[in-house]
């Protein structure tokens, strides 16, 4: 009986899966965004670009820890109520950017990252609930697909738009009530958490926190969150945010060309994600593609600050994007490592551990590399050892990797042990 009504509701559960797709690709969007309009947020909220940098980086404070709450109020109360908070939060933090002070853009920007933990945890959520195990992966790599495109939205469409002299309270304004918007039409169009009672009750027996107790006290957790925070980081540090400044000062691009080669990772994401997350399924294993994608990342990289003749910029951000879809390889391994009842702790505790791993390595970029950008005596090699400093990252991934578990040709005997657990 159980089973017939959850099948009813699966294609209401894809299409609230839609919705949030809509709700990940603007948390993208406004991920990426500032990247390109430093001075003008620089003279909105009167600071430098290096503060300003780091107002921008407080997203990842609120992002990484909201991750857990998402984690756990999926868990308890479903995906109807979670993700129109985490909209709605959103949207009231792209508001927030209208005010013209430091301190409304530090909350803002806040606001900003505790709404968008939401959104990928929210969409894995549905998409477990409106997909079969066998295409959970390409529905991941899917997601982050649409995510990615935001990414590039957010760079290479608003880049041209601030160059022709668009006002950024405009785009704050038009992006904050659409994204309000959406936040509604999840609460109206997702179903509601009595369509899964028999997950409510398991959880009513389980304290709050007993979720995380059990994905946090399992090390392949950690290490899937490690490995993927460490090839996140050249794409959400990086190309999201530094890449733009980096290409103008040490590659002495222009601004239309520095910001299309940013974007550029964003783009090759919308390939790589639902590539590798097609070709693990394909082949039912995650770390041969997972190790595959990050060598394949050092080498885009090795050519882009050693060889730049060879390939053009663009080309070269791009396949480090393809690439780099690898980093949402974790992101199912953690969930066939785990117990099915805590599909979304789960996904909350590697976003935490992810974005916890870029909330570290912003600050300590900045430092080294951020600082000196544009007053470095050899620009050529103040680029070259800002690139070094991720193909280390990546390489300690790839090392990690090894300590990884394989779960694609156990997913089946992992779920019936837990269900016997």
């Amino acid at each position: 009986m159980n089973a017939n009504i959850n099948k009813s509701y699966t294609k209401y559960y894809i299409i609230a899966w839609v919705f949030g797709l809509i709700f990940y690709f603007l948390d993208y969007v406004i991920r990426s965004a500032p990247a390109v309009m430093i001075p003008e947020l620089s003279q909105n909220f009167s600071v430098d670009n290096i503060r300003l940098v780091t107002i921008i980086g407080t997203y990842y404070y609120t992002y990484s820890t909201c991750s857990l709450i998402a984690g756990i109020a999926l868990d308890r109360f479903g995906a109807k109520y979670s993700l129109f908070a985490g909209a709605l939060i959103l949207g009231i933090g792209c508001l927030l950017f209208l005010i013209s002070s430091q301190f409304s853009g530090i909350v803002g920007r806040l606001f900003q990252g505790a709404g968008c933990a939401f959104a990928f945890p929210g969409c894995v959520y549905l998409a477990s609930k409106g997909f079969s195990a066998k295409s959970l992966a390409t529905a991941i790599g899917f997601t982050q697909c649409l995510g990615m495109l935001g990414g590039t939205a957010g760079q290479f469409m608003v880049g041209p738009w601030i160059e022709k002299g668009m006002n950024i309270n405009h785009f704050w304004l038009v992006i904050g009530i659409f994204t309000i918007i959406v936040a509604f039409a999840l609460w109206f169009i997702t179903p509601a958490n009595n369509m899964e009672k028999p997950t409510e009750n398991i959880q009513k027996k389980q304290s709050l926190l007993s979720p995380y107790k059990t994905v946090f006290s399992n090390p392949q957790s950690w290490l899937c969150g490690i490995i993927s925070g460490l090839l996140f980081a050249p794409t959400t540090i990086f190309a999201m945010t530094w890449g733009v400044s980096f290409f103008q000062k040490d590659r002495a691009l222009d601004f239309h060309t520095a910001t299309i080669s940013s974007a550029m990772v964003a783009f090759g994401w919308v390939f790589g994600c639902p590539l590798l997350g097609y070709i693990t399924d394909k082949i039912n294993k995650r770390k041969p593609v997972l190790i595959f994608g990050a060598l394949f990342m050092i080498l885009a990289l090795l050519q882009l600050l050693f060889f730049p003749n060879l390939l053009p910029s663009k080309i070269s951000m791009f396949l480090l994007g393809v690439a780099s879809g690898a980093a949402m390889i974790p992101y199912s391994i953690i969930k066939e490592a785990n117990p099915d009842n805590v599909k979304g702790s789960a996904t909350g505790a590697i976003n935490f551990i992810t974005f916890g791993v870029t909330t570290l390595l912003n600050p300590l970029f900045s430092r080294l590399y951020g600082q000196t950008l544009g007053n470095a005596i050899d620009k050529t090699v103040h680029f070259q050892q800002a690139g070094l400093f991720w193909i280390i990252g990546i390489s300690i991934a790839i090392l990690a990797s090894f300590l990884l578990k394989e779960t694609g040709e156990g997913t089946i005997i992992n779920s019936k042990k837990f269900a016997k657990e």
